[in-house]
């Protein structure tokens, strides 16, 4: 894949969130909240209405959508060149009831990191120099800009903390964001109707599926139901490793996994409030 051949693998933050919908119910959403969210399934979920659900019901959906969900967890996973020049996949994640703590600890994970390409003001065209803050980085999610890395906009904003310049996207063309790597989109070769799942994608590569324990429909009852916040951790960390090995099959360095050193920075890093 010529896109993405010359990318240094140590500049890209492979990034997987965990959303659920903002509030427990239907019944718990704020008054003003609660008829916004009847007329969005008008709309949104019109079929599913017609076949007799309430927007109640599908308030289980809310985690899909940032106008009414939040974000409760953002794993990190980031490539280190160690001294002897092997690779450590450092995974750091950010989780806890206080979504916008989350945010911050995921914005301050960004930093200043300037983004790889040519229209943002913030971008830079540089893949070496020797001041690491001219080089370009990349984020990389699966379906991220179909999902993560908008629904992590919006909520920062919804925040009212600052984007980080790899996420201060808003107004641009798809096309002019080179930085926004998507292991869905590589997928596609350019057919924009399909999409593929992660777990898939790790089948046909002979990775071990990130699925086996939850899949996203089991997290919002994981997080409201059970409180097993760890066990949500635990899932968005094997997304972001997934993530990672596909990227490296994108790039025919498949074996290159077998010598990686992987790390769980522990968690929590933000805890629970």
């Amino acid at each position: 894949m010529d896109i993405i051949a010359q990318i240094d693998l140590t500049r890209i933050f492979f990034v997987d969130i965990e959303t659920v919908p903002g509030h427990a119910t239907h019944d718990e959403l704020p008054d003003p909240h609660r008829p916004l969210w009847d007329k969005f399934c008008d709309s949104r979920y019109a079929s599913h209405l017609a076949q007799g659900r309430t927007p109640a019901d599908l308030f289980e959906k809310g985690g899909l959508h940032a106008e009414f969900g939040k974000v409760v967890c953002v794993s990190v996973g980031k490539f280190y060149e160690l001294a002897d020049e092997t690779l450590e996949f450092r995974i750091k994640s950010f989780a806890g009831d206080d979504e916008c703590e989350v945010l911050r600890g995921f914005g301050r994970a960004l930093g200043e990191a300037r983004p790889y390409g040519t229209k943002l003001r913030r971008a830079t065209n540089a893949r070496q120099h020797d001041d690491p803050r001219q080089l370009g980085h990349y984020l990389c999610a699966h379906n991220g800009r179909g999902f993560d890395y908008a629904y992590l906009g919006r909520r920062m904003l919804i925040c009212g903390q600052p984007i980080p310049p790899l996420l201060d996207v808003a107004g641009h063309k798809p096309w002019d964001l080179p930085h926004l790597l998507d292991t869905m989109e590589l997928w596609n070769f350019g057919d924009y109707k399909s999409t593929i799942s992660l777990a898939l994608l790790a089948g046909l590569f002979g990775i071990p599926s990130p699925k086996d324990d939850l899949d996203g429909s089991q997290v919002g009852h994981t997080y409201w139901v059970e409180r097993d916040l760890a066990r949500i951790v635990a899932y968005c960390q094997k997304d972001v490793e997934t993530t990672a090995r596909v990227f490296l099959h994108y790039l025919n360095q498949q074996t290159l996994w077998d010598s990686v050193r992987r790390t769980l920075v522990p968690w929590p890093a933000v805890v629970s409030g």
